[in-house]
């Protein structure tokens, strides 16, 4: 039996698991991914560097020629919105299970910089994509979705706050207010993703819109404003560990006295918090599944690294030197399993229970995976030595995007303290099973007595 072309980049174990749940589109799509990928894709990485000015203001004005040119092809191919589960969003979605995705996003993240947004499948896009193909109205989603799904525009979601333990979204203190048939918002964000960005025309803004609500989670609404609207003030690109990620960059923002029609109100009003735990689920997986390719493929540089004839010190191959090389590739294979285990366990919760159904599921996947994945790529660096922190590798790229996905997205912290207390829910059924094992114990152990004084 000929075996599947994702064996390549994973390993016989997890396609076993899963080969039985794709469905025949599914193994077609993937492979045919997996063909663009290798043929299209990958060898495209470092034009596309190449095509992005070093000059401040070129580079935030920017197309990336080739970057446009494999969106349409991809689009041809049918290699397009491969997230959007259409068991999800009927109306919108592609037939693929969020499984049958965790396996493709892998591939993805293999390569972090341009693979994602060639198929439409990139943050921040992907969340607000969800977001409005769940709760927008029918008018709001004509305008934005569409032109979304199509790849015409890009968007940004404006939550997290400078100044604010954003963290806790109850804290987030832009002003949402209505005034008349308007939505006037006032606010200062930063690390608003996809901002910079030419194509971008659509912020998701999240502000307090009922700050004296005693239900905390009812204080918060999401209002759409396009990205020219009078009063949204880009103030500066952030970087993250000297990156400028141009030109969809991190961009600090003002929202000053910014109106838009009372339309512009996604769900409701206070349906804000509820609106985010529904958009952040999916988003902290697709962050996982994409950073189980990261850790993947930097293992496989590893591994060349260390068998590479050129790179022999004292006669010998890397791994052949008394040390901690062998055990570095045996822990790196062997975290890899386990993250992608978690990965592909939390997918398939979703398409069983909605990403409300698996909280814990994704949870635990979002503070480990990104963890284990930060260990193997710097086990890599450690092998290319100075090479590894320099342009001339992807290394210190991958490191600065999974060290920064501890934080994004809610930080390690959070997601420990949910799972655990989520945990500490079950003392109550342990003690109780725990008393009826004893009562059952006390109960043989009477009868041995008796029976032995018999």
């Amino acid at each position: 039996m000929t075996q599947h072309p994702v064996i390549r980049y994973t390993s016989e174990a997890s396609w076993a698991l899963v080969e039985d749940k794709f469905s025949p589109y599914a193994k077609e799509t993937l492979s045919k991914l997996i063909q663009f990928l290798e043929d299209e894709v990958w060898p495209a990485t470092k034009v596309a560097h190449l095509q992005l000015p070093l000059d401040q203001e070129r580079r935030w004005n920017t197309v990336i020629p080739i970057v446009a040119e494999l969106k349409g092809k991809a689009k041809k191919l049918g290699l397009w919105n491969l997230f959007l589960s259409k068991s999800h969003y009927p109306n919108f979605g592609v037939p693929l299970t969020n499984l049958e995705y965790a396996v493709m996003a892998e591939l993805l993240g293999r390569e972090g910089h341009i693979a994602s947004e060639i198929v439409n499948c990139s943050a921040p896009d992907t969340g607000n994509m969800e977001v409005l193909a769940r709760y927008a109205s029918p008018e709001q989603q004509k305008q934005w979705l569409i032109p979304l799904l199509n790849g015409e525009i890009r968007s940004a979601f404006a939550m997290t706050e400078k100044g604010v333990a954003s963290s806790d979204a109850t804290n987030i203190q832009t002003s949402i207010r209505q005034e008349g048939n308007d939505i006037v918002i006032n606010g200062h964000k930063w690390y608003i993703s996809g901002a910079g960005d030419p194509r971008t025309k659509v912020h998701l803004v999240l502000g307090k819109s009922d700050p004296n609500n005693k239900n905390t989670h009812h204080q918060q609404s999401i209002v759409i404003v396009p990205a020219d609207a009078p009063g949204v003030k880009i103030i500066r690109k952030m970087h993250v560990f000297g990156y400028d990620d141009a030109p969809e960059g991190h961009c600090e923002i003002i929202y000053d006295n910014v109106r838009v029609p009372l339309s512009n109100l996604i769900l409701g009003w206070g349906r804000g918090f509820e609106i985010i735990q529904g958009r952040l689920g999916p988003g902290r997986i697709h962050h996982c599944m994409r950073s189980v390719g990261a850790a993947s493929a930097a293992l496989d540089l590893l591994i060349q690294r260390v068998t590479d004839p050129t790179r022999k010190t004292f006669g010998r191959y890397l791994f052949q030197h008394v040390g901690t090389v062998v055990t570095d590739v045996a822990k790196s294979r062997a975290e890899i399993e386990g993250a992608r285990m978690l990965v592909l366990s939390a997918a398939m919760q979703i398409d069983k229970y909605q990403a409300k159904g698996a909280l814990k599921e994704i949870g635990i996947a979002k503070f480990i995976v990104p963890s284990v994945a930060l260990n193997v790529v710097d086990r890599t660096i450690q092998a290319f030595g100075a090479e590894g922190v320099s342009q001339d590798q992807e290394l210190a790229g991958k490191w600065a995007g999974l060290r920064t996905l501890r934080i994004a997205d809610g930080p390690d912290a959070v997601h420990m303290q949910q799972v655990g207390m989520r945990e500490l829910r079950r003392a109550e059924g342990l003690h109780q099973r725990t008393a009826e094992q004893r009562r059952k114990e006390s109960a043989l152990l009477e009868k041995a007595r008796i029976k032995a004084h018999l």
